[in-house]
């Protein structure tokens, strides 16, 4: 009689990706950063949801930060509640 597959082994013919990982990033959605300076974090931070980014995160100004990038990320450097500048990674 044969082994049974090891439970955590995905089935090869499951056509649907589950955990496995996917060979490219998602691309980062259209979307003018530039239209984020100035608003209130919170407002940024839903509208930047809305147009499709899966990660958000909000920055104090002298915050240091690694230089990885991440697709899907947008970063905001927030001061006084607002959006002060905007980039993606």
């Amino acid at each position: 009689m044969a082994p049974s597959p090891h439970p955590h082994d995905p089935d090869p013919s499951d056509p649907t990706p589950g955990d496995r990982p996917q060979p490219f990033p998602a691309p980062n959605p259209q979307d003018d950063l530039d239209s984020y300076a100035g608003l209130p974090y919170e407002q940024a931070e839903r509208r930047a949801y809305d147009r499709g980014w899966r990660t958000v995160r909000g920055l104090p100004p002298d915050a240091v930060v690694t230089m990885e990038y991440v697709a899907g990320r947008l970063n905001f450097t927030v001061a006084d509640g607002r959006v002060r500048r905007c980039w993606m990674g």
